[in-house]
């Protein structure tokens, strides 16, 4: 299964974390101005993050300590945005139920991703 991805775009949890960074950057066209530079960046930073480290991971595959490190910035990026998404519930500015779900996701994506980290050797080029 593996050899046949040919790509990171191709990664069940790559489309899942960009689907969920995609949904945060439309939700939070709703933060208040005052967040612009808060709240708002942090989550779209964070989330955005995921992909993009997971896309590095895949192109690290050929090193299993380097493709480690960066599946564990993605783990790290997606339990930061679990935080921002519960900032956002508190403050009001995304209803209880969507963050849920969001937060579900996020742990979906790092369940994924620990499962990566843990058994390297599955995805490593060799």
């Amino acid at each position: 299964m593996v050899s046949r991805i040919k790509s990171h775009r191709e990664l069940d949890v790559y489309g899942k974390a960009f689907d969920a960074a995609s949904t945060l950057f439309e939700l939070s066209k709703q933060f208040p101005k005052e967040e612009t530079y808060s709240l708002t960046d942090q989550i779209r930073r964070s989330s955005r993050s995921v992909c993009a480290n997971l896309a590095e991971a895949w192109r690290k595959r050929r090193y299993q300590a380097h493709f480690i490190s960066k599946l564990s910035d993605c783990e790290a990026e997606a339990a930061e945005t679990q935080v921002w998404i519960e900032f956002a519930v508190k403050c009001g500015y995304i209803q209880r139920d969507t963050a849920a779900e969001l937060y579900r996701t996020y742990d979906e994506i790092i369940g994924t991703i620990v499962g990566m980290i843990t058994h390297p050797e599955t995805w490593i080029i060799k």
